[in-house]
């Protein structure tokens, strides 16, 4: 069997354990399904007074279609972001139950490369994470069709690329970290961590317009924020544009994205879309290298010293 082939298999492998631990899957699907929750039965309404109140200071009244579409594709755009992370952290679980019951030792005596099974590892989470951040995001689009939907095919498009950006971000950083997990309550540790504070130091759950200008510029050193800031782009970009030819003026667009994230500053510079790829990648390319080295250092063969 070539090696590409036993890559397949591995990564096939890890997938089907994946999918095939119910419990597992749930725990990964319950973080995102209970922030959709908690929006459609509690924050809509928070989110909405506040397009309101920013609007009455334009003396602008805003269709409800539109109001509850730009809620709910805000709430849409800090899920996924979360979840590129959290769910990838989660999923990776393959990799250190391997390790835990000595699966990990059985695969490196056999005729499989390190590199192979650490790359195989690498590709079914980023795999499994996707599919499940799809899953969340189908949910999603479902609901803004139904309440009010002004996404364009182009902004569509942009949006899943954007998922890919951050599903990969998420997937290096779940790996680079866990390959020195090797425990099940170290897991466990760091999924409640990462479930209880990622949302919160990228500005997913509260906008950082919300926060003190000195920790709001500090947030904006984290590359998870700018994960949340292309989502939010292009996830509202649209309703901003429809509030604009129905005539709301440019200052009222402008709040609007300033006050909900559509616009990330450092200071006061406005940060550009292409600034914010180039931070999220750039990280993206940090992650890999320092996933090499390790899997480098893990894979190489020791040498035993004679007496």
């Amino acid at each position: 069997m070539t090696e590409l082939k036993k890559f397949g298999a591995l990564v096939s492998r890890n997938i089907k354990c994946y999918f095939k631990d119910k419990f597992l899957f749930f725990v990964s699907m319950i973080t995102p399904m209970i922030l959709l929750v908690l929006f459609v039965t509690f924050l809509r309404g928070v989110y909405i007074d506040s397009f309101r109140g920013i609007l009455a200071q334009f003396q602008f009244e805003a269709e409800e279609r539109i109001l509850n579409g730009l809620a709910g594709s805000w709430l849409l755009s800090s899920v996924a972001s979360v979840c590129a992370v959290t769910v990838a952290i989660t999923s990776n679980a393959v990799m250190i139950q391997d390790k835990i019951d000595g699966t990990v030792n059985d695969f490196r005596i056999s005729p499989v490369k390190g590199t192979t099974l650490s790359l195989s590892y690498f590709v079914s989470n980023f795999l499994v994470t996707l599919i499940v951040i799809l899953v969340v995001m189908a949910v999603g689009f479902v609901y803004l069709a139904i309440v009010g939907w002004y996404i364009s095919f182009v902004d569509v498009l942009a949006i899943f690329a954007d998922t890919l950006c951050c599903v990969l971000f998420g997937t290096l950083l779940a790996n680079v970290v866990e390959s020195f997990v090797s425990t099940q309550g170290a897991l466990s540790a760091l999924s409640t961590l990462v479930s209880s504070m990622y949302g919160f130091i990228c500005g997913a759950y509260m906008p950082l317009s919300q926060f003190a200008k000195g920790m709001r510029n500090a947030l904006c050193v984290l590359p998870g924020t700018y994960s949340v800031g292309i989502l939010r782009k292009h996830f509202m970009s649209g309703y901003i544009e429809k509030l604009g030819e129905q005539g709301l003026s440019a200052d009222g667009q402008k709040l609007l994205l300033d006050s909900f994230d559509g616009n990330l500053y450092v200071g006061k510079t406005q940060m550009p879309l292409w600034s914010m790829y180039l931070i999220l990648l750039g990280t993206c390319v940090l992650l890999l290298t320092a996933y090499v080295v390790i899997v480098i250092v893990q894979n190489k063969p020791t040498r035993k010293t004679r007496s």
